[in-house]
């Protein structure tokens, strides 16, 4: 009867174990994946500064045309 308790003790190690390398593996992938994401947040940030700057300058060169008006 203890055999049977530390087969079954076994089995949920076991499958403890594999779950936790899965979630291990998920982990790293998720990892990369935020990385990624980090890069092209940043990228994006970049453009839309960009486009606010380009947008002041237009801005400015409207509220010099209605000045001269």
């Amino acid at each position: 009867m203890s055999f049977d308790v530390l087969e079954k003790l076994e089995a949920k190690i076991q499958a403890a174990v594999d779950t936790i390398s899965l979630l291990q593996m998920e982990v790293e992938e998720l990892k990369e994946q935020n990385g990624r994401l980090g890069d092209e947040n940043q990228q994006l940030k970049q453009q839309h500064d960009a486009w606010q700057e380009r947008l002041k300058v237009l801005l400015g060169k409207i509220d010099q045309v209605e000045e001269n008006v």
